[in-house]
């Protein structure tokens, strides 16, 4: 176990301390603008440099798949029938956790499919989403959704579980978000948290052209040992990580897009099987999913 004694007070210091770079990549999807990938070696974690004040803008265009329902593409159709899949596992992972109340927080939650299926299945829910679009889908779904985190904070409740599904690499204020989270969880609840793995294989295969860097929408680049010491640090401990081995195929198809300008979904396919039978020995998954509880 690591004696941090709590040395991360601000996100300056955590940004401070990342100015060796590890790689340039670029914004495949919107607008082809460069960046660079900076990596604070105390934390095994990456920063993409610059950090965009103005961020909302690259979101604004319409394939960005998480805040629609679209099924036309062959990447649309591969992420609808991924994220069918998975809603069944993720229910399923938070049904085997012990809760008082089962009450349960989703940030990020996208157009609602997660909420909804909670909803059904007799929890209370209650979701987070900034972009208007995707929040709008997700209230047509009879779901309660706020625009910020901060309106869940002022309604004054604590929950059982609380879920960010590729969220938290997308969080500006990340130190101050991690404090956040932490109010917000029961001391018994459950935190789970699903992000890309940067030291998966298929990351180390497509390089600059691996898509779950997605710059400069993922701010932050977590492996393993960065989530455990960035909560580790907050008194929040790790429990438990999972693989999520659908990713590896998903991101290996955006991948080739973005290398080669095919989906090549045949070399896709080989690179994210190869991806997930080498984590089987080295447990680098392109993502991983982490239970996460506080201290007691």
């Amino acid at each position: 176990m690591w004696n941090i004694n709590k040395i991360i007070l601000t996100q300056q210091e955590l940004l401070t301390n990342s100015t060796e770079l590890y790689l340039h990549t670029k914004d495949h999807s919107l607008t082809k603008q460069e960046f660079s990938l900076n990596i604070n070696k105390k934390f095994d974690l990456l920063i993409t440099e610059p950090l965009p004040e103005n961020l909302e803008k690259y979101y604004e265009f319409d394939e960005y798949i998480s805040h629609t329902d679209n099924n036309k593409s062959l990447i649309d159709k591969v992420y609808q029938l991924v994220r069918n899949y998975t809603l069944k596992k993720k229910f399923k992972l938070i049904n085997s956790q012990n809760t008082d109340t089962k009450n349960i927080l989703d940030i990020g939650c996208g157009t609602g499919d997660f909420l909804s299926t909670c909803s059904k299945n007799k929890w209370k829910t209650i979701g987070v989403e900034p972009n208007q679009k995707a929040r709008d889908i997700s209230i047509t779904k009879n779901l309660v959704v706020k625009e910020k985190l901060e309106e869940i904070i002022e309604i004054g409740e604590q929950y059982d579980i609380i879920t960010l599904w590729h969220v938290l690499e997308h969080v500006p204020n990340l130190i101050e978000y991690i404090d956040q989270l932490k109010r917000l969880l029961k001391d018994n609840g459950t935190l789970i948290i699903a992000v890309p793995n940067y030291k998966s294989f298929d990351a180390q295969h497509y390089h600059t052209n691996w898509a779950a860097y997605d710059v400069p929408r993922h701010l932050w680049h977590f492996s393993k040992t960065s989530i455990q010491k960035l909560f580790f640090a907050f008194d929040i401990n790790l429990v438990k990580t999972l693989p999520m081995k659908f990713d590896s195929f998903y991101v290996s198809l955006l991948s080739e897009k973005y290398k080669t300008g095919k989906m090549n979904p045949i070399t896709a396919f080989y690179i994210g099987l190869k991806s997930n039978l080498k984590a089987r020995k080295t447990k680098e998954y392109s993502s991983h999913i982490y239970l996460l509880k506080k201290a007691i």
